[in-house]
Formats: C-alpha cells, sequence, structure tokens
C-alpha cells in the first residue's frame, strides 16, 4: 500500500477503537437499564436503538449532516460543545460512527445481561451486597463475553463503514479519509492494484476477528 493508504488505516484504527470504547461505556448502563425496564415504550426504544441496523447509512449521513451544519441550532449547539465543527471533521465522523454502531454495542451486552438468572441478584441481595456490588461481583463477571462482544463487534464494524462516513466527512487526506473511502477513491481512479491491496486487507482483518470471536464465544460455553 502506499503512504496514502497506510494514513488511512491509521486513521481507521484510531476511529474504530475510539468509537468502541466510547460505546462499551455507553452500551453498559443503557443495557442493563433495558434489561431491567419494564414498560410498554420498551419495543419503542429498542426500535430506535436497532433502527440503524435497516436504516440505509446514507439516509443516516444525510440527517446527520443536517444536524451537523453550521446553518442549524443543533449544529450551532454541537459546535459550541465539541469546539469545532462537526461536518467535515474527525469529531463528526466520530459521533456519526458511535450512532451507526449503537445497536452492535447495545445488543450483545443487553443479552448478556438478560441471560443472567434473577435468583443470583436475589441471593446477593440476601447476603448484604448494595446495587453496585451486585452488578460489579454477580453480572459483569456472567456478563464479560457480552462485553467482548460488543467491542469486536463494534471494531469490525467501524472499520467498514462508509456510506455515513463519505456523507458526514467526505474525502479530506488524515482527516476523514478512512481505509473505505480510500477503497472508493482507488477504484474510482482505476487504481486496482492499491485498491486490491486494501480488499485484501479487510477480508483477512474480517476473517481473523471473526473467528476470534467465535473461539471466544466457544471457550465461554465450555
Amino acid at each position: 500500500m502506499n503512504a496514502d493508504s497506510w494514513q488511512a488505516l491509521a486513521l481507521t484504527l484510531k476511529l474504530a477503537t475510539v468509537t468502541s470504547i466510547i460505546l462499551l461505556l455507553i452500551a453498559v448502563p443503557l443495557a442493563w437499564w433495558l434489561s431491567r425496564w419494564r414498560h410498554p415504550l420498551k419495543a419503542l426504544v429498542q426500535a430506535l436503538i436497532a433502527l440503524p441496523l435497516i436504516l440505509p447509512p446514507t439516509v443516516l449521513g444525510f440527517y446527520l449532516l443536517l444536524v451537523f451544519s453550521p446553518q442549524s441550532p443543533a449544529g450551532q449547539f454541537l459546535s459550541s460543545l465539541f469546539d469545532t465543527q462537526l461536518a467535515f471533521s474527525f469529531t463528526g465522523i466520530l459521533v456519526a460512527s458511535i450512532i451507526y454502531s449503537l445497536p452492535f454495542a447495545v445488543q450483545p451486552v443487553y443479552q448478556a445481561f438478560s441471560s443472567v438468572e434473577q435468583t443470583y441478584l436475589d441471593t446477593a441481595k440476601t447476603l448484604g451486597l448494595s446495587p453496585w456490588q451486585c452488578f460489579s461481583m454477580v453480572v459483569a463477571p456472567l456478563s464479560k463475553s457480552g462485553f467482548f462482544t460488543a467491542f469486536i463487534l463494534v471494531f469490525a464494524h467501524t472499520i467498514g463503514e462508509f456510506g455515513v462516513i463519505l456523507m458526514i466527512g467526505g474525502n479530506i487526506p488524515g482527516e476523514t479519509r478512512v481505509l473505505s473511502v480510500a477503497l472508493f477513491d482507488q477504484v474510482e481512479s482505476l487504481q486496482f492494484d492499491q485498491a486490491h491491496q486494501i480488499s485484501l486487507l479487510l477480508v483477512v482483518f474480517s476473517l481473523l476477528v471473526l473467528s476470534a470471536l467465535f473461539y471466544f464465544n466457544r471457550r465461554q460455553k465450555s
């Protein structure tokens, strides 16, 4: 790969790592709340969280672009909050990635929390453990496979993001040109050798990530 592709790879890994860490911090309390919440609106909330799974990335990117626009009230507020313009910036594609990958973080953690038997929590309470102690000493150890799965899925999903990134960030070298956008750029400019190298790298990476995920989950069940 050329220098531009390596720069895109470094930016992609940075985006995927930061997105995965932030989303794990968001997904754990959100999934725990959902797993305990009993309300008729729960299905609607879950549908909103899962919406990016079926919504075309360009649709999500289009509306985020409108929200991030400096001309919109929301865009002005967000620009002042992050002290930068979100559209066509790394911060912008980071926020977009967090929204787009949210279901990949919440769903595995939610399933892990939901599988924890209530009897474990009841026993912990009878032993005098506080709610935080119940979570940290009982729920978290039993749900670690969900945490791992969420982190890996978000990381891998962010690596392959294209539509949302292109809509929000465009194709700015060193700022928003991630590996998937660089691949598109190489194909558009008919540099198929470079495109093949990037594509092969993404295929190998995806295979290794999925293999590690399946191996870890199999070890957890055995």
